[in-house]
């Protein structure tokens, strides 16, 4: 799977593009928007785009109203096949937030179920009690999401909704050329229907799921998901820096990937992230700024596929408000500085050592607040160094070898301990002995 190997990077539309976050209907293009951020993703190396939802609705795009319909905030279904085929002329590839547990309450089923009660053909679509009632007066009462109540719950153990999601699916795919899913709130999504859709698409479109908490093999196995959210290892690195802890992160690491025949998820490629479109901007989490580039240096060398949230890889800060658009701005001017310096040099580091996208994982050494842990395939040993600290401090550990930095060329034998300056990250390469 070819985003086993990927670095992604995810934008959120609605607020990147600068729409307004209750729809008023006026068709503007603005979709095109996205084609100015192609030279700065080139430069960075990214290979895939993430794009949250785009589809007709009343607000942030989780209320789909229409999903065969680019939402008019943003333009015209010929204004997204171009802006797809521009991406994909650039060698980047793209996948859609595909929200299929709920949509709006102006989906056209929904509105024939409003009209019509117990007549509607379309009644078994949602979970519906006629002898019930709701705020709206809607004359039954409706599962929603969540307590959400602009958000109807579809009922995809209904062979006529599960018909007729996949048609969508075939529709993204043969109108705009998509190249995989991220299927929204994928915990709550029926278990059969994620079968049939892994059934029902080729091998190389990309099925990633958001899940939260739980085993995620659940949904992440050969019959379903290719990949699923990491939202273990995202809580684990933020904190761990913040309580100057790397015990936290390092347990998590090797919980879910180490080589003990209980580890979880060994050999599997979750999707790391350190913010998203749902949380807090990592540059306003961190405490400590000078540890940026740590936490970014970690996404990059764990398991896993990495990937940015737009404008957090120069520091864009974002705290959560109401309705969430301080944490989904509109991007004007595209910045790069020594944050955005050390992220290309990661993904570069990823593109060009098949042990970070497939080597094994082996905790090396590790106090609070320094660690080396190592990353290993057939080909190459690498070890990922880092001190949280802002003082220098020696990490002992029980390992021996000849080593070369990967950025300075510097040779270094290492017998049983490493020497860390403050802050400082070092990737170490085993020489053949």
């Amino acid at each position: 799977m070819w985003a086993s190997e990927s670095v992604f990077y995810q934008i959120y539309p609605f607020g990147a593009c600068g729409a307004p976050f209750e729809n008023d209907h006026v068709l503007e293009h603005r979709i095109h928007k996205l084609e100015e951020f192609i030279p700065h993703l080139k430069k960075l190396k990214i290979d895939c785009i993430m794009l949250n939802p785009i589809f007709e609705s009343r607000t942030h795009g989780y209320d789909t109203t229409d999903f065969k319909t680019l939402d008019t905030r943003l333009g015209t279904n010929e204004d997204l096949k171009e802006v797809i085929e521009k991406f994909h002329n650039n060698n980047i590839k793209i996948i859609l937030d595909a929200v299929f547990n709920h949509v709006g309450r102006d989906f056209f089923a929904f509105q024939d179920v409003l009209e019509k009660k117990w007549d509607s053909p379309y009644k078994d679509w949602f979970y519906i009690d006629f002898n019930g009632n709701n705020h709206y007066n809607d004359g039954f009462w409706y599962q929603d999401w969540e307590g959400n109540d602009i958000l109807v719950k579809l009922n995809l153990q209904n062979q006529e909704v599960v018909n007729y999601i996949l048609s969508v699916v075939d529709f993204w795919q043969e109108e705009f050329k998509i190249d995989g899913l991220r299927l929204d709130v994928a915990y709550c999504l029926d278990k059969n229907f994620l079968q049939t859709l892994h059934n029902h698409v080729s091998r190389d479109f990309f099925l990633l799921g958001e899940t939260l908490h739980g085993d995620y093999n659940q949904w992440m196995n050969d019959n379903m998901l290719d990949s699923v959210t990491n939202y273990e290892c995202y809580k684990g690195l933020y904190s761990s820096f913040n309580s100057a802890n790397f015990y936290e992160i390092l347990y998590s690491l090797n919980r879910q990937f180490g080589k003990d025949p209980w580890c979880l998820y060994t050999g599997k490629h979750l999707f790391n992230f350190v913010d998203n479109h749902d949380v807090e901007r990592v540059a306003s989490i961190l405490e400590d700024k000078n540890q940026l580039p740590l936490i970014y240096t970690m996404l990059f060398t764990m398991p896993g596929i990495p990937c940015i949230y737009y404008g957090s890889e120069w520091g864009i800060e974002g705290k959560k408000n109401w309705n969430d658009t301080d944490l989904r701005p509109e991007i004007k001017v595209f910045e790069w500085n020594e944050l955005t310096n050390t992220i290309q040099k990661l993904i570069h580091l990823k593109h060009n050592h098949s042990a970070l996208s497939y080597g094994d994982y082996t905790q090396i050494g590790i106090t609070n607040t320094a660690c080396i842990y190592q990353r290993q395939d057939e080909k190459e040993c690498l070890w990922i160094c880092m001190n949280m600290k802002n003082e220098v401090q020696t990490l002992g550990f029980n390992g021996q070898g000849n080593f070369i930095d990967i950025e300075t060329n510097e040779e270094l034998p290492i017998n049983n301990a490493l020497e860390f300056k403050p802050y400082e990250i070092r990737i170490l390469k085993r020489s053949s002995d």
